[in-house]
């Protein structure tokens, strides 16, 4: 296995292209030299952090989600984990890769206890917006009263970029997690569109989508309309490097 493995991976190493950026949305096409074909693991990278989503393609189940800070320079890659609901123990841990690329592929590896792991992503898209950023909730509106807060340890976090977007809600020094969903969007003339493709919480609300307006205000996403349950809701959210100070 583990020769097939350096085979597979020496094959794309010949036709690496030189280092690019992360950002943006992929998709998980193989793992340890299979090809993932039941499951649907998107990964969004902006703003030095990232966030992946996973679910099961023939009903939409939720798998699991992770993210939190990386950083990659010169193949060097590192993942520090503010989340990982596939084993919680790892929160607050930073693991370290290697990061190469092959054919507008992202190919990332490690060896963990004697073991090669090897995933390859394929680029989903690199578009960017009038949103694309990672963001942190900040603000809320109730009737003409904004209340504003700082984010802690416990916060909600919500990424955009490629088209795709993912939202989260956990704490951080507990480990506690407290859901996720995310799928694709657009965001132009002050209309943003979400378009469901994974929730944690009810996987019945795949499909849906909700429509929102949008307005940037002193660098701040102001985000207005329905919920799905049909309730207003007027929120702010604040450039995460910004909001969110440890």
């Amino acid at each position: 296995m583990k020769t097939t493995l350096f085979f597979f991976l020496a094959m794309f190493f010949i036709l690496s292209t030189n280092a690019q950026n992360p950002e943006g949305s992929w998709k998980l096409t193989h793992k340890d030299g299979k090809e993932v074909k039941d499951m649907e693991y998107i990964k969004i990278y902006q703003d030095d952090y990232f966030a992946f989503g996973a679910k099961q393609v023939d009903d939409n189940h939720f798998v699991g989600a992770g993210g939190g800070p990386y950083s990659y320079k010169d193949g060097k890659y590192t993942e520090t984990l503010d989340f990982f609901t596939l084993d919680p123990l790892q929160v607050g841990k930073t693991h370290k890769y290697e990061l190469d690329w092959a054919n507008e592929k992202m190919v990332i590896s490690s060896e963990i206890n004697g073991k090669t792991l090897v995933e390859i992503w394929e680029k989903v898209a690199d578009t960017k917006d009038d949103l694309t950023g990672n963001w942190v909730i900040t603000g809320r509106k109730r009737g003409e009263e904004i209340s504003r807060s700082t984010p802690g340890a416990r916060r909600t976090v919500k990424i955009l970029s490629g088209g795709r977007f993912q939202w989260i809600a956990f704490n951080s020094e507990t480990k506690e997690f407290s859901g996720t969903g995310g799928g694709t969007y657009t965001a132009k003339g002050g209309k943003y569109i979400e378009n469901i493709t994974f929730f944690s919480r009810d996987d019945s609300r795949v499909g849906a989508s909700l429509d929102f307006n949008y307005e940037v205000i002193d660098g701040e996403w102001h985000h207005s309309g329905l919920s799905s349950k049909g309730d207003p809701i007027y929120e702010i959210w604040t450039p995460y490097a910004i909001g969110y100070k440890k």
